[in-house]
């Protein structure tokens, strides 16, 4: 009998939709899957077994009657804690949020339901988004699948960790400076974080807004653009979106890589463990041999990005989060954990009179020459490769002790919200018996090509097949 767990969104899709397989026993196996793996990994804040079962259900009636159906109908997957769900609590993270039932949901969760999909649960991260790690989560660290003694990375640690346990087939994330690719990269996943302001972030508790970016974890490349198909496009409520510019993803995305001029960005390959920099030129080698062209590219203010970051990060998230004063939500602000204090003194900081010019406009100023690095680089090559972490996954509790250290964990990430240009992670191989990502960054809404590249890799090493032993 087939493991429905183990299979991709277009194998599942392809099995629903010529009735050898039912949404419900699907949905069965794997809320069965959540509740057992939870206990190890601590994917989930919220499994919605009932809610689950009742979308499983109407799916079945909808093919049963043939209705046409897209191919992300009755596929379970996660919504990352920080959407908003009608009828669902929705934390964060943090205990503040413990008991907030949100009344409607975030524009994508809406986007998803209406093609079908079915909701397994809300998952596990640092609080507020806050952290690299998953350990930050006023509701437990959450476990990598292939290692329990280490982090998933984070901050959608539990989105990383279920899909990569399979307890669901797709899990959203928000990446403001690393939270959907560093999951992807430590989990094995194909991560994407799309140009800014190509998804609504609208319903999504907001960290900094000008950073924010809505993504999601898959297996596979071609699942990736399956989930984006259905969650970009203009949003009444969120300004910053823009019109849909593709109209299929997986459309174009087996047209290959040859011709295609590749750039590798001299400075994320500096001060690099020894065996990540040969495995990402492992990987470069191979889109190299696919037909692709290899040209040295600098982006000579990547050394301002971290500080840049975390000037301007903390400045929008003490202003996002001085809305959780217990007049309208949860508790009061002495439930804050560390790391959210911490950003916020920064950030209040940082944009106080007599500070302002010195810290957040200087910040600013380097914000628009990281831009125009990218600029200048997308002029002469198609695609940016790199890294995506500077190290393996860590153990848990080894850099929590030292923020410094946990903050240059994004040090191969955090230029990309910087500057608003999509980047995703492709699995690269194993070390140690532990997964390694690298990058695909490209211009402004590039995301079919990146797609298009990350396929061409994936299909040479296929690497999603290598699952965690749990």
């Amino acid at each position: 009998m087939i493991d429905v767990t183990n299979l991709t969104i277009k194998k599942t899709s392809d099995l629903l939709q010529k009735r050898e397989i039912k949404a419900l026993e699907l949905t069965q196996a794997f809320l069965e899957r959540a509740k057992k793996l939870n206990g190890k990994l601590n994917a989930f804040i919220t499994i919605c077994e009932e809610e689950a079962l009742k979308q499983a259900k109407k799916v079945d009636e909808l093919i049963a009657n043939n209705q046409k159906l897209g191919p992300l109908a009755g596929i379970p997957i996660a919504f990352k804690d920080l959407f908003s769900t009608e009828g669902i609590r929705t934390t964060a993270g943090s205990k503040i949020l413990a008991n907030y039932v949100p009344v409607y949901n975030a524009t994508v969760v809406k986007k998803l339901l209406d093609s079908n999909v079915i909701c397994i649960g809300k998952t596990n991260l640092d609080a507020w988004g806050h952290g690299s790690s998953g350990e930050n989560s006023d509701f437990g660290p959450t476990k990598n699948p292939y290692d329990l003694e280490r982090v998933p990375g984070g901050s959608s640690s539990g989105s990383g960790a279920a899909v990569a346990a399979s307890q669901c087939l797709a899990a959203t994330g928000t990446d403001t400076g690393s939270s959907v690719r560093l999951p992807a990269a430590f989990c094995n996943l194909v991560g994407l974080k799309p140009t800014y302001g190509l998804a609504s972030r609208s319903g999504i508790v907001a960290m900094a807004s000008s950073l924010d970016s809505i993504g999601h974890l898959t297996k596979t490349v071609y699942d990736n653009a399956l989930v984006l198909n259905v969650t970009i496009g203009k949003d009444f409520f969120d300004s910053t979106t823009t019109e849909n510019r593709i109209a299929d993803y997986s459309k174009n995305i087996s047209r290959g890589v040859k011709n295609l001029k590749i750039g590798l960005p001299k400075e994320y390959f500096a001060g690099l463990d020894q065996s990540i920099r040969e495995k990402t030129l492992a990987a470069v080698k191979t889109l190299e041999k696919l037909g692709a062209t290899i040209e040295d590219i600098s982006l000579p203010h990547t050394k301002y990005g971290v500080a840049t970051y975390y000037i301007i990060q903390p400045s929008e998230v003490s202003s996002n989060l001085a809305r959780y004063d217990a007049v309208r939500f949860g508790f009061g602000r002495e439930k804050f954990g560390e790391e959210a204090k911490r950003r916020i003194i920064l950030g209040t900081f940082t944009l106080s009179s007599g500070y302002y010019d010195a810290y957040y406009l200087k910040a600013m100023k380097v914000r628009r020459l990281i831009k125009e690095d990218f600029e200048k680089a997308f002029s002469k090559v198609d695609v940016l490769i790199s890294p995506t972490s500077p190290t393996l996954p860590f153990k848990i509790g080894e850099k929590s002790d030292n923020p410094l250290q946990m903050y240059l964990s994004d040090i191969f990430l955090v230029t990309h919200n910087l500057a608003g240009v999509p980047s995703l992670n492709v699995p690269c191989g194993f070390i140690k018996e532990l997964p390694v990502g690298m990058q695909i960054v490209g211009p402004h809404f590039s995301e079919e090509l990146l797609y298009q590249v990350g396929y061409a890799y994936e299909q040479e090493t296929k690497f999603y097949d290598n699952r965690p032993n749990i």
